[in-house]
């Protein structure tokens, strides 16, 4: 039952009973809807701190899957990258050396592929990861600009390729040993420690362990132009003049098979692996010299290698160990 309420009137002498105005009533209702309203905002976030729907709760698994598959995204496109960065280092210092054609300027390699208004369709949205997804955008744009660098620069290859058919049959291109699981580069060219020595000298070659009385062969079309017994230094050392400014040398071998001015064809057993001159193991020498200069044999093991494996034996013959001559 409602309360009533009285007032003393002073005039009258008399309790009076207090009317209420309906404005009155309006306006008291109107203040309680009000506070009312304002601490359940002020108790809103403290309580959905504690206590989640399942709506949200979905959301928040969903976000914690697409974080997820966006980093397992993110290495592929590392992997990726990775590989056409090899792509690209046999491409400058491989295929273009060959060839002799200028390598591609880095400003139109790392040119970039448009700007903010590229995007405009991610930012209008204001998605709640806008970041990720237009970082992953670009890095995939990026990755396709380089992608398509790289076709048009092995279609000039081709190009190349089909006016120097002679010129690819006489070039160094395969290794001078068997090595089909790549575990017998044993030094690679660069500075390494002398074993005889033990300070670091330039190492003008690379190394092949291998079992005495393993085949080597040519590594390329052409015409012996040395082949002698030495007692020191390389040992019994066989050339071979490819033509085109190429000159291969083979040295410490166990004996050779060929002679001067013969005529061999790459893939051609010239002589067998051995230790004589200064060598502290049986193992095979392989030397490329380009116009008089000795140049990194690791660049011309390109016709018998996938790309992974060519990464692979980079990664061996970086390593800067001891040479076995």
């Amino acid at each position: 039952m409602a309360r009533i309420k009285y007032y003393y009137d002073t005039e009258t002498c008399k309790y009076e009973r207090v009317k209420v105005k309906p404005s009155d009533v309006a306006i008291n209702i109107l203040g309680f809807v009000s506070v009312a309203f304002l601490c359940s905002l002020a108790l809103m976030p403290l309580y959905n701190s504690y206590f989640r729907s399942d709506r949200e709760e979905a959301l928040q698994r969903e976000n914690q899957e697409l974080k997820l598959y966006y980093e397992v995204m993110n290495k592929e496109l590392q992997k990726t990258t990775q590989m056409l960065s090899a792509l690209r280092e046999r491409d400058d210092n491989i295929y273009r050396v060959i060839f002799e054609a200028s390598p591609i300027p880095e400003s139109v390699r790392e040119a970039g592929v448009g700007g903010v208004d590229r995007y405009k369709e991610i930012l209008e949205k204001g998605l709640k990861n806008e970041e990720l997804i237009l970082s992953t955008r670009q890095k995939i744009d990026k990755l396709k600009k380089k992608m398509y660098i790289q076709t048009k620069s092995y279609d000039e290859i081709v190009t190349l390729v089909n006016n120097k058919t002679k010129m690819l049959a006489s070039l160094p291109a395969i290794q001078p040993v068997s090595n089909k699981e790549l575990k017998r580069l044993a030094s690679g060219f660069g500075m390494r420690m002398h074993p005889i020595y033990k300070v670091m000298k330039m190492h003008t070659g690379v190394d092949f362990a291998c079992q005495r009385g393993t085949p080597i062969y040519a590594t390329g079309d052409g015409v012996i132009s040395v082949a002698v017994h030495n007692s020191g230094g390389y040992g019994n050392e066989v050339q071979v003049s490819h033509g085109y400014g190429y000159i291969t040398l083979y040295a410490h071998m166990e004996r050779f098979i060929v002679h001067t001015g013969q005529r061999v064809k790459r893939g051609q057993l010239i002589g067998y692996v051995g230790s004589t001159g200064t060598s502290v193991s049986p193992h095979l020498h392989y030397e490329v010299l380009h116009n008089g200069q000795k140049v990194n044999p690791i660049h011309f093991f390109y016709n018998d290698l996938t790309p992974m494996e060519y990464q692979k034996l980079l990664e061996l013959a970086s390593v800067e160990n001891q040479s076995l001559s």
